[in-house]
């Protein structure tokens, strides 16, 4: 093997599942990670690896042996009672094996020290993991909310969001304010304790979090992996995330 690839840290994407509608295997499942989350690690200097979800306690940890990052993609609602509340008859599709598995996967990648970068559901499960609640639409925020869930196309920004100043979030992409792509209906509500806000939006919704007592424990409402060809703070994010990273390994 080359010295640089050995170099470089492996990063674990957690994978959600694909429901396959036509053909002769209709109504099969498939595990799935999108592309561009692959290519934002593989630019970023990363080795990107599928994590599939698994009951076994003993597979997950070692998966996690196996990974120097982890990063919590996007995806399916995080189930309410995992936060004490009953669904909301806005509450979408979940994924209840998906929740408990990254919950484990989270909490351990924080007690071996690992980074860890969440996007969009990856924020929110973030969040739940560590005991912060969520709105179960950005309806019950307030009145009047912005458009999250953009119709635009996936690359192009829909709202602005402020970086809170001293962040691990603003230190990396090195911006005040940043324009950003959108397509979430749900958003944190409570903090998590140990977390703070790094980022929002105009209306008041929690555009990004990150854990005060690590490195890099990182999450984000938009999806940047999204961006990465278009916006030059998406790929420093994604370098910071991949370089802190290697720093854990070593």
């Amino acid at each position: 093997m080359k010295a640089a690839a050995v170099n470089k840290p492996i990063i674990g994407i957690s994978a959600s599942l694909l429901m396959i509608e036509t053909g002769c295997f209709k109504g099969r499942e498939r595990v799935f990670v999108g592309q561009d989350y692959i290519q934002a690690i593989v630019q970023a200097g990363g080795i990107p690896v599928v994590l599939p979800v698994v009951s076994d306690e003993g597979a997950v940890e070692r998966q996690m042996e196996l990974i120097d990052g982890l990063l919590l993609s996007g995806g399916y609602d995080v189930h309410p009672l995992l936060y004490g509340e009953e669904p909301d008859a806005l509450l979408q599709d979940l994924y209840p094996e998906r929740d408990q598995y990254e919950i484990q996967l989270t909490q351990g990648a924080y007690q071996s020290g690992m980074p860890i970068l969440g996007v969009c559901r990856g924020l929110q499960l973030m969040n739940v993991a560590f005991g912060g609640t969520l709105y179960q639409d950005v309806s019950r925020h307030s009145p009047f909310v912005l458009q999250h869930l953009q119709h635009a196309q996936v690359h192009v920004g829909a709202h602005t969001v402020e970086l809170v100043e001293g962040t691990v979030l603003k230190n990396a992409m090195q911006v005040d304010l940043l324009l950003t792509n959108s397509f979430h209906h749900q958003s944190v509500k409570k903090v998590a304790p140990g977390f703070r806000v790094n980022a929002l939006a105009k209306d008041g919704i929690v555009e990004g979090i990150e854990k005060v007592d690590h490195p890099f424990i990182v999450g984000v409402q938009w999806h940047p992996e999204l961006m990465v060809e278009k916006q030059l703070e998406a790929g420093k994010l994604f370098k910071s995330f991949v370089e802190a990273s290697k720093a854990a390994r070593r």
